[in-house]
C-alpha cells in the first residue's frame, strides 16, 4: 500500500513540475514572438506595462486594474502603463497573440517585451518583473 501512494505521488510532482516548464515554454514564445510590436505603443527609454483587458472583465476592475495603479503610484513618470482595450481594438489583441484577459506585458526601456502575465498579476509580481528589467 505505501507504494501505491508513493508512487502515486511521484506522478503528481511530475504532471505538477511538467504543466509549470510548459507555462514557462508558452509564456517564453508569446514574448518572442512579440518582440517588434512594441514600437509606437510606448515611449522609448521608459519601461512600461501594457495591459490588455475588456469593460466585461470584472477581475480587470476588481484587481488588476488597482494593482497597476499602486505600481503607477510607486514608480512615477518612470514607468508608463498602457491600457488596450481588447473589443475596441481586437486586431492589436490578435498581433500580441492575447487570448484572454486581463494580460499585462512587461517591456523594457528599449521597447522590448520581457514578461508576460496571462491573468491578473499583483502588484508584487509587477514589480518584481520590473525590477528585474534594471538588472
Amino acid at each position: 500500500m505505501p507504494s501505491d501512494l508513493l508512487i502515486r505521488l511521484v506522478w503528481a510532482v511530475a504532471i505538477i513540475i511538467a504543466g509549470q516548464a510548459l507555462y514557462r515554454l508558452v509564456s517564453y514564445l508569446v514574448v518572442s514572438r512579440v518582440q517588434s510590436k512594441a514600437h509606437g505603443l510606448v515611449r522609448p527609454g521608459t519601461p512600461a506595462i501594457l495591459y490588455l483587458t475588456t469593460p466585461a472583465c470584472a477581475p480587470c476592475k476588481i484587481i488588476q486594474r488597482p494593482a497597476l495603479c499602486s505600481v503607477q503610484n510607486r514608480l512615477g513618470y518612470r514607468l508608463q502603463v498602457i491600457e488596450i482595450n481588447a473589443y475596441e481594438q481586437p486586431d492589436l489583441a490578435k498581433a500580441w497573440g492575447v487570448l484572454s484577459v486581463p494580460t499585462t506585458f512587461i517591456i523594457d526601456a528599449s521597447g522590448r517585451p520581457r514578461h508576460v502575465n496571462h491573468g491578473v498579476t499583483l502588484a508584487d509580481r509587477l514589480l518584481e518583473q520590473l525590477d528585474k528589467l534594471a538588472k
